[in-house]
């Protein structure tokens, strides 16, 4: 079973959250009334009929908006239906959801394609055939090779098709495909070859035909092509590329009321086909019928009429005036074209330097730098227009280009002003310790550079040296009382020092002094937050957002509010509204979109987040690593590993951050890369222990067993009272297959430093040596006897006896960790399986509390649907487990549990698919002879 067994469950609880019984009853009323809405709109669409199917499928979402299966059946309908735009919301929400990226694309890609949106197909991320199934991947290939050509670009399609025929030598579906392309290019006689290759693979084709039919209809054979069509329309009546062939012909050759039938059946079948409509003109035009003709010609435009720039144009008096009022005013985009103007005709005006304040404010930044290159040729010693070109670098990214203009500038002139720009330029380009010392030098010579104070404050902040913070604070304000901003800083400093108070005190004192200072009210909802007085701080943060819907640190907080109430909705949306109002520079939203998306294990929803993020500031090291952490989720280590290149040439030689990359190398299956990255963490810090216990890592896992084992011993003798350097000899040892080596350095390691990573290790050890589970077992039971505590050992220890099957210890160990932690999903799951194991009926009531709290999770899904099954409920079963195996196509359990309920609800054909897919890879399989004796039964 798809039983998570090992990574986690929840349990039944005694006195669990009666509060929550009416909700999930009438949360599983909703389900099973959309099970069997979604039941009656199959049975419909089987049928073809395709309204019906879409009222029930809309219904079933009124009773439950986030079924999965309705939403693919929905979109599949609507597709067929003609509605592209339709479908594609459908399978876009369903990809939202979490339905699995390989069910979805090729239909999305459809929707696509009729909208002529051909090129997203190769612009956007999610339609890579990477680390896609082989059956999907034909199917992308294919649909990539007709969008090529579409797009003029039929080498690509060629590629593609070649491609796909690798894939699948005898899939008639690539000759069809190559046909189409062969006609664009003129090669009739590759295309007539292909067309005959497809129909003596598949004789009886409608399609087959057709193409035959276009084949002999561009080489000029008439008679030739409309046989084929008529053959075709024999096989298929409802074929519409045969008809509209065919009534073409008709018309051509003046059959008009043949060509009549044949457009009034493409209409019935196809009311929105266009080229129906158009056919439909033709005839009516030559019957004269010019009322007809234009009803189905008809079309709306919308023009907008430019707005000519004002006589002013060449009043540069006037111009400055105007541009100035209308800043002055707010109206920026009124202002902007005077300014413009005016600018051209006096470039070294200082109303230049507002101009290109304007250009910033907005992220025009090349504008910005456009306007101050023409302003400094004329004023090159402007230290405010230097600082503000250096300002407009900094936001592109170009730090170490801002921070070569501030040099420079210095060298020619001393400047807080100026050295206060370097700083803040060096923290950009990640040179922090260097920008300290920039920015202290800055704010002692001149206590007015408040930005260079303020910045002080963050660094102090960020080494954890709150005095110093303190210290700046304090001056900050006392040289200007009436700043809010300088007393926000000073509450954010002792709310960092752990004096909630005192910030509590600063932050009123600035929203005293500015009633509409958003940052202190923020600070305040933060401090609620943190005292988890939840209902005041979503009060302060709901009123904040009514009066500035876009505000993107409300929103974020917003989020951060929502999950730590575990409401991930609404976390997840407040995040996605913050990265559709983010500025192109922006980039914590879309981090948080990503960092949240892991966290909820959704590898897809985090990958699709990063490389939205990563279109946006490709170059920024926080964005290279989030994207990374994506590809690894999401299992794709090779991208990964090229990412991390990327972020390695990014990172400076600041030793923390190539440990965080290095410790993703290794995570990405590259420990080269890892090993390149620690070398510079040593070119920083030597003795950096982080890198060395890192590269001891890397050495085992290059099998450098020598060497690892040097290295660890020299931890040892550097830092005796640790336990790491034991627990690396340990690791050495294990690797070369000396287990009882290893257990020996990992028991110094727990008698060293006795924790809970140290036990975990010893149980390990012991638990694989020998075949004598007792020992391991003995150990962990004595560690959570005396350490009730522990969770990570308590859960491991219930793993261990599921594992082995003894079922009741583990129910045991599972409720006593849920007391510990009883929003945990992952052990109510676990417990949810073991007593599905015991055939105890509280197990259905368990694994629907997993589900509330995990409802994307494939796992969570396919206990509750297997645990429903057991208690008679096949609705809710099915329901459940198509949900799960959209959002896991590939798990063969879960496609084996579906069968079987496939299969009780009378299913048969489509447990057989089931059940077929399933059994292709045996080793993924745990019910392989159930799965076997099930498919037996169907044939």
């Amino acid at each position: 079973m798809t039983r998570a067994l090992i990574t986690g469950g929840r349990s039944a609880v005694a006195g669990a959250l009666i509060a929550l019984l009416l909700p999930l009853a009438v949360m599983a009323n909703d389900n099973a009334k959309a099970a069997r809405l979604y039941e009656d709109a199959l049975a419909r669409y089987q049928k073809n009929d395709l309204p019906g199917a879409v009222i029930q499928l809309r219904n079933a979402l009124q009773a439950d908006k986030n079924n999965l299966a309705v939403q693919m059946l929905l979109a599949k309908v609507l597709l067929t239906q003609g509605d592209a735009r339709g479908a594609e919301v459908a399978y876009l929400e369903a990809l939202r959801l979490g339905v699995n990226r390989a069910e979805v694309i090729p239909g999305l890609a459809r929707t696509l394609v009729a909208q002529a949106k051909h090129a997203q197909l190769f612009e956007h991320e999610r339609f890579d055939v990477a680390g896609l199934p082989p059956a999907v991947k034909f199917e992308m290939l294919l649909l990539r090779a007709s969008a090529s050509a579409d797009l003029g670009d039929y080498k690509a399609a060629f590629v593609a098709v070649d491609e796909a025929r690798s894939l699948q030598p005898g899939n008639v579906e690539v000759w069809l495909t190559e046909v189409p392309l062969r006609i664009r290019v003129r090669q009739f006689r590759e295309a007539q070859t292909a067309v005959d290759q497809a129909l003596k693979l598949a004789p009886n084709a409608a399609n087959a035909w057709y193409q035959k039919g276009s084949v002999a209809h561009v080489m000029g054979d008439r008679p030739g092509a409309q046989a084929a069509y008529t053959r075709a329309l024999a096989l298929d009546p409802a074929h519409v590329e045969a008809l509209i062939a065919r009534a073409g012909l008709f018309i051509d050759a003046g059959r008009g009321a043949e060509a009549a039938k044949d457009v009034a059946e493409l209409r019935r079948i196809a009311p929105t086909e266009t080229r129906g409509a158009y056919l439909a003109a033709l005839l009516a035009e030559r019957e004269g019928d010019g009322v007809a003709a234009r009803a189905a010609l008809r079309t709306i435009t919308a023009l907008l009429d430019p707005v000519p720039f004002d006589f002013m144009r060449y009043r540069p008096q006037l111009l400055m005036l105007a541009g100035l009022a209308q800043y002055g005013l707010g109206e920026r985009e009124k202002a902007k074209p005077y300014l413009e103007a005016f600018h051209r005709g006096t470039p070294g005006s200082p109303v230049s330097k507002l101009l290109a304040q304007l250009h910033l404010s907005e992220g025009q930044l090349d504008q910005a730098i456009e306007v101050l290159d023409t302003y400094l040729r004329q004023q090159p010693n402007d230290g405010q227009a230097l600082a503000l070109k250096a300002s407009a670098l900094m936001a592109q990214g170009r730090h170490g280009k801002a921070a070569g203009l501030m040099q420079e500038s210095l060298r020619q002139k001393e400047s807080p002003t100026l050295r206060s720009v370097l700083g803040l330029s060096l923290i950009g380009s990640g040179q922090s310790g260097v920008a300290l010392g920039e920015l202290e030098r800055a704010f002692r010579a001149d206590p007015r550079q408040t930005q260079a104070g303020t910045a002080l404050v963050g660094l102090y902040l960020r080494s954890q040296q709150t005095a110093k913070a303190r210290a700046v604070a304090d001056a900050l304000v006392k040289q200007r009382p009436a700043n809010p901003g300088f007393h926000n800083l000073l509450g954010m400093v002792k709310a960092q020092a752990g004096d909630s108070a005192g910030a509590l005190a600063a932050y009123n004192q600035a929203i005293k002094l500015d009633d509409r200072f958003v940052a202190a009210k923020l600070n305040l909802a933060r401090l609620e937050v943190a005292a988890k007085s939840y209902d005041a701080a979503a009060a302060r943060l709901a009123a904040l957002q009514k009066s500035d819907e876009t505000n993107i640190d409300i929103l974020l907080e917003l989020a951060l509010l929502a999950d730590r109430r575990n409401q991930p909705a609404e976390a997840q949306r407040w995040l996605e509204k913050a990265v559709d109002h983010a500025a192109a520079r922006e980039l914590r939203p879309g981090l948080a979109l990503t960092e949240f998306h892991l966290r909820r294990a959704n590898p897809t929803a985090a990958l699709a987040a990063a490389r939205a993020l990563s279109a946006k500031a490709p170059d920024e090291l926080a964005v290279q690593l989030a994207l990374a952490r994506a590809q690894l989720a999401a299992g794709d280590a090779a991208n990964a590993r090229s990412t991390l290149s990327n972020a390695t040439r990014t990172a400076t030689y600041d030793a923390a951050v190539q440990v965080e990359v290095a410790l993703l190398q290794m995570a990405a299956g590259n420990p080269a890369g890892a090993a390149y990255n620690l070398q510079k963490a040593f070119a920083d810090k030597p003795d950096f222990l982080p890198a060395q216990v890192l590269m001891t890592e890397v050495e085992i896992r290059q099998g450098e067993h020598a060497k690892a084992e040097a290295r660890a011993r020299q931890i040892v003798q550097k830092q005796p009272q640790r336990a790491i350097g034991h627990t690396l000899l340990g690791d050495a040892a294990a690797a070369r297959g000396q287990l009882p080596a290893a257990i020996d350095a990992y028991r110094k390691a727990h008698q060293t430093e006795p924790s809970t990573d140290t036990l975990l290790r010893l149980f390990n050890a012991l638990y694989a040596h020998g075949g004598d589970r007792a020992p391991a077992l003995q150990l962990a039971e004595q560690w959570v006897k005396a350490r009730p505590q522990d969770r990570a050992v308590r859960r491991l220890l219930s793993d261990s006896y599921a594992r082995l099957g003894r079922y009741p210890l583990a129910k045991q160990s599972y409720e006593a960790l849920l007391k510990l932690t009883p929003d945990d999903p992952d052990a109510l799951n676990n417990l949810a399986n073991v007593l599905l194991r015991m055939k105890d009926p509280a197990a259905q009531k368990v694994a629907e509390q997993a589900l509330a709290r995990n409802a994307s999770a494939p796992h969570a899904l396919d206990t509750a649907g297997w645990a429903a099954h057991q208690a008679g409920q096949p609705e809710r079963a099915l329901q459940l487990l198509r949900d799960a195996r959209l959002r896991d196509p590939g798990n063969a359990e879960i496609r084996f549990h579906l069968a079987t309920v496939l299969v009780a609800t009378g299913r048969r054909a489509e447990a057989r698919d089931e059940l077929e897919t399933a059994l292709k890879d045996k080793r993924q399989l745990e019910s392989v002879a159930a799965a076997e004796d099930l498919l037996r039964s169907l044939k």
